[in-house]
């Protein structure tokens, strides 16, 4: 029976064998490869990543700071909260959000068609017989943070579909000025 006997470790003394050339830049390739990948890969993530972070942040000052009307439509979380619907179809759409310890409040506008304004009315359990002629019911003070008048050509129409808290309270305003094309001033409030 014959031991094997590990092998031994050359000595440091002794010359190495020589690497070639094409070898060496295989290993310094890699080398540089990994130092890349490794630092890198990860900066450039913190670069992007920081951008994205200030461009959200640009878009979130601008729509906070707004003081006025906001072309569009509000986002879905806020007309659930506050119970507005939105007819489709529906144009000029906008909207504002004031929020305080006290209350809440979304301001809708939109124009719509006949059918429009029947369905919105519907969804709040009123109809057209509820609405009454010459009641302006948005308040002055809603009426200068949104920069609403309610003085141009009429007819003007108004009601207050009030609920008991935490259920938003809704003062809608139309102008029938244009049959074909009600227009309605929508603030919904509520206290949390």
């Amino acid at each position: 029976m014959t031991m094997s006997v590990p092998r031994q470790v050359d000595s440091p003394d002794e010359p190495q064998p020589t690497e070639d050339r094409r070898h060496r830049n295989r290993r310094r390739a890699l080398t540089l490869l990994i130092i890349v990948l490794l630092i890198g890969v990860p900066a450039g993530y913190l670069v992007i990543s920081a951008n994205q972070s200030r461009d959200s942040g640009k878009d979130k000052e601008a729509k906070y700071s707004a003081t006025g009307l906001t072309t569009g439509w509000p986002a879905r979380v806020q007309r659930h909260i506050y119970k507005v619907t939105i007819p489709v179809p529906s144009y000029k759409v906008a909207y504002y959000e004031t929020n305080n310890w006290k209350t809440s409040r979304l301001y809708v506008q939109f124009e719509t068609v006949p059918g429009g304004l029947d369905g919105y009315l519907r969804t709040m359990g009123l109809d057209r017989n509820d609405l009454k002629r010459d009641d302006i019911t948005i308040s002055a003070r809603d009426q200068k943070i949104t920069s609403w008048k309610f003085t141009g050509e009429g007819p003007w129409y108004g009601v207050v579909d009030k609920r008991e808290n935490p259920a938003p309270t809704h003062d809608i305003v139309v102008n029938l000025a244009d049959p074909q094309k009600p227009f309605v001033y929508v603030v919904a409030r509520t206290v949390p």
